[in-house]
């Protein structure tokens, strides 16, 4: 049985309390150092993009051609990680800066701004590892838990999130349009997801065109050399970040739940589901800005609004509660969590019972009550 059966309401209070502390302690404490940290690390992308695709201009010298792809990929990874995910969060809305808020930042990824925002912030962070809520829960493709109804299509597991990894930000682009409704489930219409895909393609179209046509173009006849460099550090972004996302969440000891979880969530239910659902990995300073901070993917679904090079710093306090409480706090190198989340993938594409319905994930508006009993709902 899990913990998160056992704890008593005034345990679950108690953490309620213990990390909404912490949180408003650092919410309060953000200022300069935290605008310093994004604007520098938003002019070092911006010459890391520079860098690399100047050098793919001479991509006819294999080390310039790596060179760029080595500054392209970082560029891209910093863009989509640090910077995107966690500007997109809200993380430094508080700043004043339209061009560093979350309603107006535009990433170098397919997916748009709206559509991200509705999927990750609202469905993900709302609904963490609720199954038929949560639609990261195999992305609508891959089959995850015991409880997921098994189809034959998952026998292809590996091989789907192979595919998946590769194009990944491909399918995070067209995750909102809930393409299994249409493809496998038969409850959207062709009509429905043309008129949703709009704006999907729109976004689509113009990162393609930029990456494979303009930029190579530019480079006259080594344009196939930019090409292949674009090609390869769009690849190089999507694996990394596909294996980061899969990591903090999909390792074998990180748990799902069942939408009952839901009824009169307290926060501190909320807060425990976070952690029982989350996953870290460690490393040194790089590999924790190279991830987006999402090497601490359980401080990050704790306090998805807070700037989340601060989370190294919370950590220690977030594990001390764990430990007080009973509660596990997962973690380990990058490889053991890559191992497991891969062992928990192939073990999910054999057949295995499920209490509910395997229907895609649907989500819907559900209000976390505070201790008090006034409703509110976890920044997102």
């Amino acid at each position: 049985m899990s913990i998160y059966h056992t704890l008593t309401p005034e345990q679950f209070d108690a953490i309620g309390q213990e990390l909404d502390a912490i949180r408003n302690r650092e919410i309060a404490d953000l200022g300069e150092k935290d605008e310093k940290y994004i604007r520098t690390l938003i002019k070092r992308q911006r010459q890391l993009e520079v860098a690399g695709r100047g050098l793919l201009m001479a991509g006819f010298l294999p080390p310039a051609w790596l060179a760029g792809v080595a500054c392209l990929s970082a560029s891209k990874i910093l863009d989509n990680m640090e910077i995107g995910h966690n500007v997109m969060h809200g993380q430094y809305d508080w700043m004043g800066d339209k061009n560093i808020n979350s309603r107006n930042f535009d990433w170098d990824n397919t997916c748009t701004n709206t559509a991200w925002k509705h999927t990750h912030n609202f469905e993900h962070h709302t609904f963490t590892n609720v199954l038929d809520k949560d639609h990261d829960i195999g992305y609508g493709i891959l089959r995850m838990s015991d409880d997921q109804e098994w189809e034959p299509r998952f026998v292809l597991n590996p091989i789907l999130a192979v595919i998946l990894s590769t194009f990944f930000q491909h399918f995070v682009a067209v995750q909102s349009l809930k393409l299994e409704d249409y493809l496998i489930y038969k409850t959207k219409t062709k009509e429905e997801l043309k008129a949703e895909f709009k704006p999907t393609w729109k976004k689509m179209r113009k990162q393609l065109f930029k990456d494979y046509l303009l930029f190579p173009a530019l480079a006259g006849p080594f344009f196939p050399f930019v090409f292949a460099g674009n090609v390869t550090a769009n690849l190089a972004r999507n694996l990394w970040s596909s294996q980061v996302i899969f990591n903090g969440h999909f390792p074998e000891e990180v748990e799902q739940f069942p939408e009952s979880v839901l009824e009169d969530e307290s926060r501190g239910h909320w807060y425990v589901r976070q952690m029982l659902g989350s996953a870290n990995f460690e490393g040194g300073r790089l590999m924790h800005i190279m991830s987006g901070n999402l090497s601490f993917q359980i401080e990050h679904h704790l306090f998805p609004d807070i700037p989340a090079h601060r989370y190294a710093r919370i950590s220690p306090e977030v594990k001390a509660i764990c430990e007080k409480y009973g509660l596990p706090y997962n973690t380990g190198s990058f490889m053991k969590q890559s191992v497991s989340v891969w062992k928990r993938i192939f073990k999910m594409s054999l057949p295995g019972k499920r209490g509910g319905k395997g229907k895609g994930l649907m989500a819907k508006v559900i209000p976390l009550k505070s201790e008090s009993g006034s409703t509110s709902r976890q920044a997102a």
